[in-house]
């Protein structure tokens, strides 16, 4: 997950599919292109059988890496790859935590020194505004190309196919393709619920309630959140709205329909929530910027709460704090009651980790090139025995032994079935979820406003934005 710093006047939407599911095209951007100066001339092969993209095979390539919880050795496989593909390239690898920082300067003035970019982390760049500056190469020739282990099979015909969807950005061009299965819930041990407290995980909210009672008195807390990342509870929020009152009620969020988020369905969720925080269920504090893996040592290794919202990253992520018997889980949205319009089991599980190639790379063909060959079989098996999480490339991990947390992942994925969700509002229009969303639950959280100030806070948001004349909406198909 990553955030991205822009001024309102400069929020720009990007396309996102709805799980598994068709999504609809989307409207033009706004934003002007910015840009100047000498633009860098493009290194092209030519094209045969075993070129198919035409790389110059003695051109320079640079890759750029966000070091979050995955780290940098799953492409530096990649990497490798390519070096021995084309020794005369010596390619370089480099990894950080400020790509928007250190890239895209570069790719604003045409000039740009990374060919391939991972755009992911707290300072990710927000690709809506790179597509629509042009500053992002269509993606398209990839797909299109050969697969890297079935010449007569082509990229496209090798991945689940919401990563093509996510890729699209308001037609048929694909800007940006991500490489894993990400699943949100509530992440959990089942040392500790099965073993330490006796129970199964809850399918109801007062289930759920009734766990949290058992854990608090043997002195656990129930939850923890970060709270210097409170986005963070978005992972477990979610997929309550849409199970709770249907697609309805998140396409009006998508939509910015006015009283969305003062939907009937909204308010029983924040309420549930609301009474989980009453009961001081709820660990607070990790304010920090490394909230997140404060949080999760106190989760993994000194067991002081039962459950946290997450990603399924988080296995890899917390690795060394985790011990060998903690069984890692993910569970899906308890349900409130009878009166849910969608089943238990629903589940908010996009395509993560996106990674983009600069219009005006130097290598632009070497970096379509490191992404084909990313897609191949090996290189995705190397990248779930690295970090843990599915790759999006069909049969890749097929007969695989997984770790308990992908197990359950994958199990979660395969239960929700074509009940799959995704907030395409957290896309295009990043800083109403951003600003107004962290703020919001942040205090929610605490216990310092209930769900009607939620709420109203989500709903001016909302309307702010739908009455903001510098900001192209999205409109329904």
């Amino acid at each position: 997950m990553g955030s991205t710093s822009v001024n309102r006047r400069d929020v720009m939407k990007r396309a996102a599919a709805a799980g598994l599911l068709a999504v609809p095209a989307v409207g033009a951007l706004s934003s002007c292109a910015s840009g100047g100066g000498g633009e860098n001339k493009a290194e092209k092969g030519e094209k045969s059988k075993k070129n198919p993209l035409g790389v110059k095979e003695d051109a320079g390539l640079a890759v750029y890496i966000f070091n979050g919880g995955y780290g940098d050795k799953y492409a530096q496989f990649v990497t490798d790859m390519y070096a021995k593909k084309y020794p005369e390239s010596d390619p370089e690898q480099k990894s950080t935590e400020k790509i928007a920082t250190q890239v895209q300067p570069k790719i604003v003035r045409g000039k740009p020194t990374s060919d391939v970019v991972n755009n992911s982390g707290a300072d990710q760049m927000n690709p809506g505004k790179l597509v629509h500056n042009k500053q992002v190469a269509d993606l398209s020739e990839v797909l299109d190309a050969p697969s890297w282990d079935d010449p007569n099979v082509t990229v496209r015909e090798t991945l689940v196919p919401v990563v093509e969807e996510m890729g699209r950005f308001g037609g048929k061009e694909c800007y940006q393709l991500n490489i894993t299965l990400t699943v949100y819930g509530n992440w959990y041990s089942r040392k500790l619920l099965e073993d330490g407290l006796d129970s199964s995980y809850p399918k109801t909210w007062d289930e759920m309630l009734a766990v949290c009672k058992k854990a608090k008195a043997k002195g656990i807390h129930g939850w923890s959140y970060p709270g210097g990342h409170p986005r963070y509870m978005f992972f477990s929020m979610y997929a309550m709205f849409a199970q709770r009152g249907g697609r309805e009620v998140t396409t009006a969020m998508d939509y910015l329909e006015p009283g969305a988020w003062q939907h009937d369905a909204v308010k029983d969720v924040f309420e549930a929530w609301e009474e989980l925080v009453a009961k001081k269920y709820v660990l607070t504090g990790f304010d920090g910027t490394e909230a997140h893996t404060e949080m999760q040592t106190a989760w993994t290794k000194e067991g002081k709460c039962l459950f946290v919202p997450n990603g399924s990253w988080v296995e890899n992520e917390a690795k060394d704090t985790t011990p060998d018997d903690f069984r890692m889980t993910v569970g899906a949205t308890p349900s409130l009651d009878s009166g849910d319009k969608m089943p238990f089991g629903t589940l908010f599980a996009p395509a993560g980790e996106p990674f983009i190639v600069p219009a005006k790379a130097r290598n632009r063909q070497g970096g379509l090139e490191w992404l084909r060959m990313m897609y191949s079989k090996e290189a995705a098996l190397n990248l779930f025995r690295e970090i843990g999480s599915m790759p999006v490339v069909k049969g890749a991990i097929d007969g695989q032994k997984l770790p308990s947390g992908a197990a359950s992942a994958q199990a979660a994925i395969k239960a929700a079935g074509e009940n799959v969700v995704i907030p395409k509002f957290y896309d295009w229009y990043n800083e109403l979820f951003r600003e107004d969303f962290n703020n919001m639950i942040h205090k929610f959280m605490q216990g310092q406003i209930g769900a009607k100030q939620a709420m109203d806070t989500m709903e001016k948001a909302s309307q702010r934005i739908l009455k903001d004349p510098d900001v192209t909406k999205v409109k329904k198909a």
